[in-house]
């Protein structure tokens, strides 16, 4: 068995699970799957094995929704109800569709200002190239919409075929709202329109909202600041308000999870107390990567880990084997270099930070890291495995 163990790496495993409600004991059914998974599939749970729980059914378990209602409501208290900048939002039906419509219910007009030629996370407008050809400078210019229709007509998204131009305008008067669309990437640029702002991007939204605030901004929320608090009964995010929100149905949204700390923690005891193991726990949502076709970034959320156990806390500190082989053991083969690299490994020093030796290794988030392999284990789609059980993640070649 040990000669076995040692020819197999990382292994990820998705795992099935019933279909969760509101109110079902989530850490029970998590813990429960992943044992019985073990059981059918003839495989044992280990020491530093990663559980990952999508923070789809988290947030469902908590009956985290809001509705296009209380978002209007939201608007309306902290934006004044008058003509609103809508800055900077991404094009998508599933993440901000269903929160615009909220936003153009709590206002009378909506200032949407588009970045160009693609938003935050890589959705295109329009390509970069006929942005060149047009002789346009992105990073200055700024378009009404009839001179970006004049220059680039109707652009449809390459995946979705829609027209988020048109799509995002249509859906700001059906809610009874006026609407005047511009296309420009400095966040200042909507002061001159109006000083009442949601900024509606993800990891740049602190800087825009300083920009807008030192340029004489009367109000800036974020989409972090909407949907705060709860209201009328509804679900809410005291961190993150509508950010990493997604389309529940054509009136609600169900919002980040809160909360999830105490869920990893008992995912952990539970494990433990029928195994005997320590496991680590985390909840993940959208993976950190891009898509080189379609020029995707897929992280929509504010993070891609909103809890985890302590023991996924930090950065990989690895040794690139094969900087070892080509470098410091070039001279060795066979059995005499198997040996040499396994004790460069069992004598590394607890940081590597400017170590040649771990040149090219990824100095990302183990979260992030482990949270991108579950998103693509566990899909978006119809697979049905919320749960992924990480082995092996943290050996080494001389495990």
């Amino acid at each position: 068995m040990a000669d076995y163990e040692r020819r197999v790496g990382t292994v990820s495993r998705g795992i099935r699970t019933p279909i969760i409600r509101q109110g079902d004991d989530l850490a029970g059914i998590v813990a429960d799957s992943v044992l019985e998974a073990a059981k059918f599939e003839g495989f044992e749970l280990r020491d530093r094995d990663v559980i990952a729980v999508t923070e789809s059914v988290v947030a469902r378990s908590q009956g985290n929704y809001c509705t296009v209602d209380d978002i209007a409501q939201d608007v309306r208290t902290k934006l004044g109800g008058g003509t609103v900048g809508v800055i900077f939002p991404i094009l998508s039906r599933n993440r901000f569709a269903i929160c615009l419509r909220g936003i153009a219910k709590g206002c009378k007009k909506v200032v949407l200002m588009l970045s160009y030629p693609s938003d935050e996370v890589g959705n295109e407008l329009v390509s970069i190239d006929r942005i060149d050809e047009a002789g346009v400078n992105p990073y200055s210019d700024v378009l009404s919409l009839d001179e970006y229709r004049r220059l680039f007509g109707e652009n449809k998204h390459r995946f979705t075929g829609v027209d988020y131009v048109q799509y995002y305008s249509d859906l700001i008067t059906e809610c009874g709202s006026d609407v005047e669309i511009v296309f420009a990437n400095q966040a200042k640029t909507i002061l001159d329109y109006t000083d009442c702002v949601i900024n509606c991007d993800i990891h740049t939204r602190v800087r825009t909202k300083r920009i807008l605030e030192q340029a004489g901004a009367k109000v800036v929320c974020g989409l972090d600041n909407i949907m705060t608090s709860s209201v009328n009964g509804s679900g809410y995010n005291e961190k993150y308000g509508l950010l990493g929100s997604n389309k529940a149905t054509e009136d609600t949204v169900k919002l980040f999870p809160r909360d999830c700390r105490p869920l990893v923690d008992t995912i952990q005891k539970k494990i433990a107390d029928a195994t005997g193991k320590h496991v680590e726990v985390m909840v993940y949502g959208d993976g950190a990567f891009k898509d080189p076709q379609g020029k995707i970034w897929e992280l929509a959320d504010p993070v891609v880990s909103p809890a985890f156990t302590d023991g996924l806390i930090g950065t990989p500190n690895e040794l690139k084997l094969k900087y070892l082989a080509d470098n410091d053991f070039a001279h060795l083969s066979g059995d005499a270099l198997k040996e040499a690299i396994s004790q460069s490994i069992r004598t590394k020093d607890a940081n590597l930070v400017g170590n040649m030796a771990s040149e090219g290794t990824t100095p990302r988030q183990l979260t992030d890291l482990i949270g991108s392999l579950c998103d693509l284990t566990s899909g978006s789609g119809d697979k049905g495995t919320p749960v992924v059980l990480i082995q092996g993640y943290f050996d080494n070649y001389t495990n």
